[in-house]
């Protein structure tokens, strides 16, 4: 579970998950009750966003670097030739020396810098956008999806924000966030609406209408086109995890 991300990892998985995002990894029962202990086995990079000096990736060389890693709180599942390449680097960092596993971890970050061989596992709704001008247009207009996507957005509403033409706007929305602005509202309440399936205190319909879904069938439809599965199933999918994680810890 990575955001509102929920499916199953298997051999030679590849992610980067941001900083702050909610995750979890759950084996089945059978990796803990091996008679030579837990089975399961991950390899590891972990470092921290400002580990290079406060300015680092902040250099305009960095400027496509800096975005990828700011956007990262989605979480990245990675394919291709650059799954492998990475994958082919981590395995050798194992064996390297301290200087050594630096200079692998930057021909990492070349790697991430270029790549389109990746998936955004999250909803926007885990996603902390990057801004260059945090009081450009594009900005006021996330500000705005952010504080009423629960209610009806007119896109009129959003080019009067922005002072942009229909064309420049749309244009614009899909190069920075990578999608059509409506499917990104569509996520924005779809990922808030996963949120408050966790909690079992909200039914269902009433969740439908709190993210902004004029009604249950059409809600219950996007969800699904969008996760794979209905909320009902979404929710009972939580409970599970919840349920083996704790047979994890009574068996470990």
């Amino acid at each position: 579970m990575i955001g509102d991300n929920i499916d199953r990892f298997k051999n030679n998985d590849l992610v980067f998950i941001g900083s702050y995002t909610p995750h979890e990894y759950l084996c089945d029962p059978e990796y803990f009750s091996h008679c030579d202990g837990f089975r399961g086995e991950g390899i590891v990079i972990q470092f921290l966003y400002q580990f290079l000096g406060e300015i680092f990736f902040k250099i305009p060389e960095y400027n496509v670097l800096n975005r990828f890693l700011m956007e990262s709180t989605r979480g990245y599942s990675f394919y291709g030739e650059s799954k492998r390449k990475i994958i082919s680097v981590m395995l050798k960092m194992q064996d390297m020396k301290d200087i050594d596993r630096l200079h692998s971890l930057f021909s990492i970050l070349k790697i991430f810098a270029t790549t389109r061989e990746f998936n955004i596992l999250s909803s926007p709704a885990f996603g902390k956008p990057f801004w260059q001008d945090k009081s450009g247009p594009m900005q006021k207009a996330f500000k705005y999806i952010q504080q009423n996507f629960q209610k009806r957005i007119l896109i009129k509403d959003l080019l009067d924000i922005t002072n942009m033409s229909g064309t420049a706007f749309y244009a614009n929305f899909k190069q920075i966030y990578r999608m059509p602005f409506k499917d990104y509202l569509l996520n924005v309440r779809v990922g808030y609406a996963c949120k408050l399936l966790t909690d079992e205190s909200y039914n269902i319909s009433g969740i439908a209408y709190d993210s902004g879904f004029g009604n249950i069938s059409n809600f219950n439809r996007r969800f699904k086109k969008i996760k794979g599965i209905t909320p009902s199933q979404f929710r009972e999918q939580i409970k599970e995890i919840e349920i083996e994680n704790a047979k994890s810890m009574e068996l470990v």
